[in-house]
């Protein structure tokens, strides 16, 4: 049922200290608003990292000499550290200040990226890449809230775009160089590299990220733990939660063991041939922006129900014996599933009433999981059945996303720009 919309019954109020300081800011640097280019560098920064080992999975197993699930946990430990960090990072942040957190993460990821070059077995590498993830949540759950903050009076949506542009060539180029160094020079020294880009990232960011002009609101941790068992209690919101994970569960799956299967006969991808594999994503670039209006007018479920199909076509392609066949297929999955985390998190927004911000942490949890999850149990059907298998368990997870959405989301009233910045938003992975 496509979703109502409707005038709000509360008027939108500009906040005009917010939008004077911003105005403030443009006059004296002389150029757009340079906030939004570090929203920008800082959303490149923590995503340059995140999944960077997937394109050295076949390398790690034949090095380390062992099964695609060990290897596998330097994707898992990242986003598991995530997930366990998301509920509790919000509250450091107001009371530290959301510009000191962002900064100090990005600064302080460049440690343990660095030290994941020292590794000298497969064990200590994953030890480093939980550490990396634990860092994370500083810059992907703050930054969301410093942007809805300080463009509460207007331009949300297009800084979200920036930030969203920045994930997305973080994780292209964070996949890239790994895949091209670490054919050339070795894998430890593709972490030296990113660790030197995250580094001048972080520089940057410490030099010019501007003080928030919108101070925050201390929360107590009672009264955020409170919100968060309300939330469990609803079915509907459980259910949201679930698509999310589901959704990123098919995305990590897919793109972590399809690096088994095309470095394998007839193939024969090598480590820099695999890196490159991931410059798919950035159709979602181009489509995702699109999806907010496609998520307006169909209305979250039925655009998330079709999505989801599509990505589950899209992996199935992925079976032809053709390498172009396989690329398509990719790219039709990856930008289908951006679009079904833009109605999810989307739909979040609009059913979590006034406590968004503890909704938002449980969805990064719960989001996270799911990619925790794809990067690991998809290995027991490939130890079954290989890459076939696997497309089967991820169609049936998509399957199940599908489900979920049909039987538990209702119609919402809407507004425009919540819908577009949402659908920005979720493609950052």
């Amino acid at each position: 049922m496509t979703d109502l919309k409707h005038q709000p019954n509360n008027v939108h109020v500009v906040n005009v200290a917010a939008r004077q300081a911003a105005h403030k800011l443009h006059r004296r640097h002389g150029f757009p608003d340079l906030r939004v280019f570090m929203v920008a560098l800082i959303g490149f920064c923590v995503f340059l990292t995140v999944y960077a080992t997937q394109a050295l999975l076949p390398m790690f197993r034949d090095k380390f000499a062992t099964s695609e699930f060990h290897v596998s946990l330097t994707v898992s430990a990242t986003t598991i550290a995530i997930a366990l960090g998301s509920p509790i990072v919000g509250l450091l942040a107001e009371k530290w200040g959301r510009r000191e957190v962002m900064i100090g993460s990005v600064s302080l990821l460049t440690i343990p990226i660095l030290l994941a070059a020292t590794s000298h077995s497969l064990n200590t590498l994953i030890g480093w890449r939980f550490v990396q993830g634990l860092i994370m949540p500083g810059i992907i759950s703050v930054t969301m809230a410093y942007v809805s903050e300080e463009w509460a009076s207007g331009g949300a949506a297009a800084v979200m775009a920036a930030y969203v542009a920045g994930n997305v060539l973080g994780g292209v180029a964070g996949r890239f160089l790994t895949g091209v160094v670490a054919a050339h020079w070795g894998w430890p020294a593709s972490f030296i590299v990113l660790a030197t880009l995250n580094a001048i990232g972080a520089a940057i960011v410490w030099r010019w990220l501007p003080a928030a002009t919108i101070p925050t609101k201390a929360v107590s941790l009672e009264a955020e733990l409170r919100e968060m068992l309300r939330h469990m209690r609803r079915p509907i919101m459980l259910a949201t939660f679930l698509a999310g994970a589901g959704v990123l569960f098919s995305l990590v799956g897919t793109f972590t063991y399809i690096t088994f299967y095309l470095h394998e006969p007839p193939f024969h991808l090598g480590t820099a041939a695999l890196g490159s594999l991931f410059g798919v994503y950035i159709v979602g670039v181009i489509v995702t922006p699109v999806a907010g209006r496609f998520i307006e007018r169909l209305g979250h479920r039925r655009a998330l129900m079709i999505a989801a199909v599509a990505a589950a076509f899209g992996v199935v392609l992925t079976l032809a014996p053709s390498l172009t066949a396989v690329v398509v297929g990719l790219a039709i999955c990856s930008s289908a599933v951006f679009v079904c985390q833009s109605a999810a998190a989307s739909y979040l927004g609009h059913i979590a009433g006034k406590s968004r911000a503890s909704a938002a942490g449980l969805y990064s949890t719960f989001y996270y999981l799911g990619g925790t999850a794809g990067a690991a149990i998809p290995a027991l059907a490939w130890s079954h059945g290989g890459w076939p298998a696997c497309v089967l368990l991820i169609v049936l997870i998509l399957a199940a996303v599908t489900i979920l959405a049909f039987t538990f989301w209702r119609p919402v009233w809407i507004h425009p720009q919540t819908t577009a910045a949402a659908a920005a938003a979720a493609v950052g992975d």
